[in-house]
């Protein structure tokens, strides 16, 4: 895996830095903001690697239009809007920023829930890379629709689990 971000940044300060983290107040802000850099980095390691799934299932779409698979092509382009839409949501998440005024504080402990949080995400998106292997392979049969259907469904638990994100700040 990427092992933790959060430490790999903050273990790369300089001595500027370092010396800054002594200020009172502004140590436990670049603390903050170095978990939400990290956070930030996995997100976007997450939506490349769906990116890279992307492409590979418009290969796979390609394939299937060439063997006149249209009934499976149609249930595939289901799951490219689902998987894009994921890629998207993973791109424009919020950061667990918490305004001065705002009800619910943002602490350091809420940033690395949310930072576990996306790394499951990692390793549920993994599981992605096999149904998809699956459907390269199999490119033939009765089996592909079933696939395919399968894929949909992970697809959407992907995006109804990312919906929960939110609810990691508030618990």
């Amino acid at each position: 895996m990427l092992g933790d971000l959060t430490e790999k940044i903050q273990s790369s300060q300089n001595r500027l830095e370092e010396l800054m983290d002594k200020i009172p107040g502004i140590g436990g802000y670049r603390r903050k903001e170095q978990r939400r850099e990290a956070d930030k980095l996995l997100r976007m390691h997450i939506a490349r690697e769906l990116e890279g799934y992307l492409k590979r299932l418009g290969e796979v779409q390609y394939t299937l239009a060439t063997r006149g698979r249209l009934d499976v092509n149609l249930a595939l382009e289901r799951a490219t809007t689902r998987l894009q839409l994921l890629i998207d949501r993973l791109k424009t998440a919020s950061y667990g920023y918490a305004g001065l005024f705002d009800a619910v504080k943002v602490d350091e402990e809420v940033l690395d829930r949310l930072y576990d949080f996306d790394e499951r995400m990692l390793d549920a998106a993994a599981e992605l890379e096999a149904s998809i292997a699956q459907l390269e392979q199999t490119a033939e049969g009765e089996d592909l629709m079933t696939q395919a259907n399968g894929l949909i469904r992970h697809l959407e638990a992907l995006n109804s689990t990312f919906s929960r994100r939110q609810d990691v700040i508030i618990e």
